[in-house]
């Protein structure tokens, strides 16, 4: 009754769910266990821009970024797993602050600066090129930076059990999500670069770019620093935020039985009520990733990258199985999109993982050497081997997809339990 049940509810062929389903499932959680070490390396950066700027002698050490990083991934564990009762005003939280933070900073840089503002022509015309690489190919190469913010809207479907009137009210969260997303990114790129300066001081400067615009901006440290205060809570909320996801993610799959050691990393703390065991495992792998930035940042920068590359391709297969079935094998649902709209969003994001997953393999910088080298391929091949190498001995003999809450997809929604339980996209 439970494998008929799965399979009435599976986007993908019947003979190949299980397998294509442990595939999105390992690409997925490795991406967001990935992407979970981005929030304490970008918090840790500006924290190392901040001391920068007020100490011009400073030469920042790979221990002393190590260490910042350790403990915003500390402070984040220690928020999911004491405090889970609170995350939902944490997330408000982190909401209210950042679009608060967007305010000031837009507002603040604009009336400092004045009227010393760069050109219009310099702002939306104007192309800086030095990679290597030929100019297309070097924008292109830029969607990376916009990539890895759009993987944060994923961790809604990740969490949709928490989420009153999932089916409804989680898809109109994801498109508010890129909506806001969007168009605050888009304002806040502008008035940077509108108060930015001389790009080249930008670019050069051992504080970083954002602090070393806001401080142009200003003209005054402490105002520089007052102001980056916002995005490095942000920071935290965001590291915190994606441990949730994280981990929420790794409890799911460890309990329809695809990672090695399921049975221990699919309990839930009797007393915490949170997936303990499976975020210890995320705070493992995040001090395990700084150690390996402290042998070579190279191979660090590599499995934060290649966050981006895995995500992408957890998003593809589901949606490119679903187009090669017509687009008719999803269950009756409270939320549908018309269907020609439908197929034109599915191509468009098709053609973008395709394009992207692609490229994002591509050295950031020519000529490539060996410590400029995008080495995200490798980082790809070890989750390719250690995936395959658990399917055989233990996948393809007991692994029959992901175990799937009708309630949630019907809409249904009575009381919420402490833990989400969730659908994997295959």
């Amino acid at each position: 009754m439970e494998r008929a049940r799965i399979n009435r509810l599976a986007v993908s062929w019947e003979r190949w769910m299980p397998i294509l389903s442990w595939i999105t499932g390992w690409v997925n959680c490795s991406g967001w266990v990935a992407l979970v070490a981005t929030g304490g390396l970008l918090g840790s950066q500006l924290v190392l821009g901040v001391i920068s700027l007020m100490n011009p002698e400073y030469e920042a050490q790979r221990w002393h970024q190590f260490l910042i990083y350790i403990a915003y991934n500390l402070v984040g564990f220690a928020i999911n797993s004491l405090m889970n009762r609170i995350l939902p005003h944490f997330n408000k939280a982190a909401f209210i602050w950042s679009l608060t933070g967007f305010t000031v900073i837009c507002i603040t840089v604009l009336a400092c600066a004045a009227p010393n503002y760069n050109s219009g022509d310099f702002v939306f015309r104007e192309f800086l090129n030095e990679t290597g690489w030929p100019d297309g190919i070097a924008w292109l190469l830029g969607l990376l930076q916009g990539g890895l913010g759009v993987t944060g809207f994923d961790g809604v479907a990740h969490m949709i059990e928490e989420i009153p009137n999932p089916s409804v009210e989680g898809p109109k969260i994801m498109i508010a999500c890129v909506g806001i997303g969007t168009v605050t990114g888009t304002i806040f790129l502008v008035v940077l670069l509108f108060v930015a300066g001389n790009i080249d001081d930008i670019i050069s400067s051992s504080a970083g770019p954002l602090l070393a615009i806001l401080k142009n901006a200003t003209q005054n440290n402490a105002g520089a620093i007052c102001l980056l205060i916002f995005p490095l809570v942000c920071m935290l909320f965001a590291t915190t935020a994606i441990m949730t996801t994280s981990s929420r993610m790794c409890y799911a799959f460890a309990r329809d039985g695809g990672l090695p050691f399921s049975r221990f990393f699919s309990k839930v703390h009797p007393k915490l009520k949170v997936p303990l065991n499976s975020l210890i495992l995320n705070l493992v792998l995040v001090i395990v990733f700084g150690l390996i930035f402290l042998g070579s940042s190279s191979a660090f920068n590599a499995i934060v990258a290649s966050s981006v590359v895995l995500l992408d391709l957890a998003y593809g297969i589901p949606i490119a199985i679903n187009c090669l079935r017509g687009r008719n094998t999803l269950p009756e649902r409270a939320f549908v999109l018309p269907n020609w709209f439908g197929w034109i969003l599915n191509i468009i994001s098709l053609v973008y993982v395709t394009l992207t997953t692609i490229l994002f393999l591509f050295p950031p910088e020519l000529p490539a050497t060996g410590s400029n080298m995008n080495y995200c391929v490798a980082a790809f091949g070890i989750v390719f081997v250690i995936s395959t190498i658990t399917w055989i001995v233990d996948g393809r003999k007991n692994y029959v997809g992901p175990r799937i809450e009708v309630e949630v997809l019907s809409g249904e929604h009575g009381d919420q339990p402490p833990i989400p339980v969730v659908e994997q996209k295959a």
